[in-house]
């Protein structure tokens, strides 16, 4: 159950869940922490004791972030992220060849309507309000790059890739509070990039964007990591 608390505590510290999110059903966490129901009820009534977690009843109810940093979370975090860290390296190396090898397959397969829907995806990105909001645009648009390359199998290996390098939610990483403007600052600069060498048919060029781009996401890691007082080591393989 400690495992689960320090799991569930990462998420939270490296934005996967946001203050004011409410948490999946237990019977979802279970799933995606590879663990038994009973196992993560106990680990969440722990969280709402340490006052990071709240439970709200009646409709709309639910188990809510309350706080995504406490002092309390750095040992968590650090012990976390440290025991995964060669494999989130590794990992996260794939999921970026197969971003850009999709980018760059959208980019020769995109249909003027695809480029059109894709264009409202990056509006909507930019309108979106910081945080929660620009966590679910940012996904919605880059699962529109990835249905625009019509490759099943390319699909299918990221999203097992991107569930092996997560904390303990199907959601992208967001960062910490403090930091969260300036890089969704940079995911516009690079989103806008991105968008317009698919839409123009620039393949190489938009599977080298998409490549760097999901860089951030170790960036944010290893940040949370420095925070917490570990220093990540780096993988000659992967400068």
């Amino acid at each position: 159950m400690d495992e689960v608390e320090d799991r569930l505590v990462t998420a939270l510290a490296v934005g996967e869940y946001l203050p004011a999110a409410r948490l999946p059903p237990e019977r979802e966490l279970a799933a995606l922490l590879g663990v038994a129901r009973v196992t993560v009820r106990s680990a969440l009534a722990r969280l709402v004791d340490r006052g990071v977690l709240e439970t709200r009843r009646g409709r709309g109810g639910g188990t809510f972030v309350r706080t995504q940093w406490p002092a309390s979370s750095s040992e968590s975090v650090g012990r976390t992220l440290l025991a995964r860290w060669a494999g989130i390296q590794d990992t996260a190396d794939a999921i970026a060849l197969l971003h850009g090898a999709l980018a760059a397959a959208a980019a020769e397969r995109i249909t003027p309507a695809e480029a059109a829907a894709l264009r409202d995806r990056l509006d909507a990105f930019r309108q979106a309000s910081s945080g929660a909001a620009k966590q679910q645009a940012d996904a919605v648009l880059h699962r529109s790059i990835i249905d625009a390359a019509r490759n099943d199998v390319l699909r299918s290996t990221l999203a097992t890739l991107e569930a092996q390098i997560s904390i303990a939610a199907p959601a992208h990483l967001w960062g910490a509070e403090e930091g969260m403007a300036e890089m969704e600052a940079r995911a516009t600069r690079d989103h806008e990039v991105l968008v317009e060498a698919v839409c123009a048919g620039r393949a190489s060029e938009a599977g080298q964007v998409a490549r760097r781009h999901v860089g951030i996401d170790v960036e944010l890691l290893e940040q949370a990591m420095l925070r917490a007082g570990q220093v990540p080591t780096a993988d000659p393989a992967h400068p």
